[in-house]
């Protein structure tokens, strides 16, 4: 694993969310995030680090979930993510190489080929899996980002700095 991990890559639908889209009768859409994953964010950002979300589906529950934790780098109905990350990457002044993408089916797969760190969930695509140099333990919309997001932070050496205030 790279040793310093800047940016780090969100997908939506099956990475932040259990990949289910709950629709009633008159069409509203629901998603489930996960609260844990909600506070990995947070100390990821608390560490001062970069955090992207590029997905492909355009979510208003995902964008309001993600200002509600402070995320300003949301980039929702993106059909073509490559672009977008190298937009990001070009305007935050970090490299591939420390950049890391969590991603579970095929319109990720540019995004993790090009970053240092590839992490996938258990249940990805199988081209995801081949690709990823990581796989979580937690399934996605179930505390996975936040397993990523303590690794990172734990091999840093930023974790018990970030996460402190929680232990007073």
């Amino acid at each position: 694993m790279p040793a310093e991990i800047k940016l780090l890559v969100l997908d939506v639908d099956g990475v932040l969310t259990d990949n289910h889209l709950h629709v009633d009768v008159v069409g509203n859409e629901t998603k489930c995030f996960c609260i844990a994953d909600g506070l990995g964010i947070k100390l990821w950002l608390k560490a001062g680090l970069h955090l992207a979300v590029i997905s492909g589906h355009p979510s208003l529950q995902a964008r309001h979930r993600l200002a509600k934790l402070g995320v300003s780098e949301v980039h929702l109905g993106v059909e073509d993510k490559l672009p977008v990350f190298e937009e990001i990457l070009a305007r935050l002044g970090v490299s591939p190489a420390e950049t890391a993408v969590m991603g579970d089916d095929l319109p990720d797969l540019p995004l993790l080929r090009r970053a240092a760190l590839a992490v996938t969930v258990p249940v990805a695509h199988p081209e995801i899996r081949a690709v990823a140099h990581e796989t979580t333990s937690a399934h996605g919309g179930s505390g996975a980002v936040r397993e990523l997001i303590e690794k990172l932070l734990r091999r840093a050496g930023r974790y018990d700095d970030v996460s402190a205030v929680f232990r007073k």
